[in-house]
């Protein structure tokens, strides 16, 4: 893409490829959302429609319906001067969000340990073994999928549709976020040690203390984004010197 900014991305992160054949915009909507979630398409970028339908091979009417799917979500801004754009969040906005998470995630790991059949607690194991072998062969797209699913897998096991509707809308906004608190291997293995304990916790049946990590684990990852975010401001301001 010419004119449309892309943020440096580690080399497991893949670019933009072309649609092997027209889809549904709800397709287009997933490809989408993976580009901004893994910094394809950065915070703030205006949206190029033409290159974007260049590249993905689809004509205007699915990507800008995609677009108001992707708005709806808070992942895109819609202006009627500068057209549309990936929406960049303040850190405020960040710290707030993050912090609603953590209280979400933790609700819902207290009553999935109430709700979750042995059965669901094997496929998160089975996913927490997946998202290990991804992080032995630095496959950070895998991990992050992997990770995500174990999250959403509690989520589910609540068995709460009113906390699950708020959990994926503000996770929607999040995910960029947490993939970027993902880049650094020091901050995967501290990860991997928490999902060990959230997989004791929920064998055990022990609601409180996976409320506690499933918490915990969220602010940390709200330290990670804030830090980096405020490194990659003051670094150019240093680099001048």
């Amino acid at each position: 893409m010419r004119n449309t900014a892309v943020a440096e991305q580690p080399a497991s992160v893949p670019a933009m490829s072309r649609l092997t054949r027209q889809r549904l915009h709800d397709t287009v909507v997933e490809y989408l959302r993976d580009y901004i979630v893994k910094g394809v398409l950065a915070p703030g970028v205006k949206l190029n429609e033409r290159e974007l339908c260049e590249t993905l091979g689809i004509s205007r009417t699915p990507l800008r319906e995609a677009i108001k799917v992707l708005a709806a979500e808070g992942l895109i801004e819609i202006s009627a001067n500068r057209g549309a754009a990936v929406t960049k969040l303040a850190e405020s906005e960040i710290d707030e969000m993050f912090e609603l998470m953590s209280g979400l995630e933790a609700f819902a790991g207290e009553l999935a340990c109430e709700r979750i059949t042995p059965h669901e607690i094997a496929e998160i194991k089975a996913l927490h073994y997946a998202m290990v072998a991804c992080r032995e062969r630095e496959d950070l797209s895998g991990y992050y999928g992997y990770n995500q699913q174990i999250h959403d897998r509690i989520n589910g096991a609540a068995r709460n549709c009113a906390l699950r509707q708020t959990y994926l809308s503000i996770n929607r906004r999040l995910q960029a976020m947490r993939f970027k608190s993902n880049f650094h291997k020091s901050k995967r293995d501290h990860a991997v040690h928490d999902h060990e304990e959230m997989i004791k916790a929920l064998e055990s049946r022990d609601g409180k203390r996976l409320s506690a990590i499933l918490r915990q684990h969220l602010l940390d990852k709200r330290d990670v984004v804030l830090v980096t975010l405020a490194t990659a401001r003051e670094t150019p301001a240093t680099g001048g010197r």
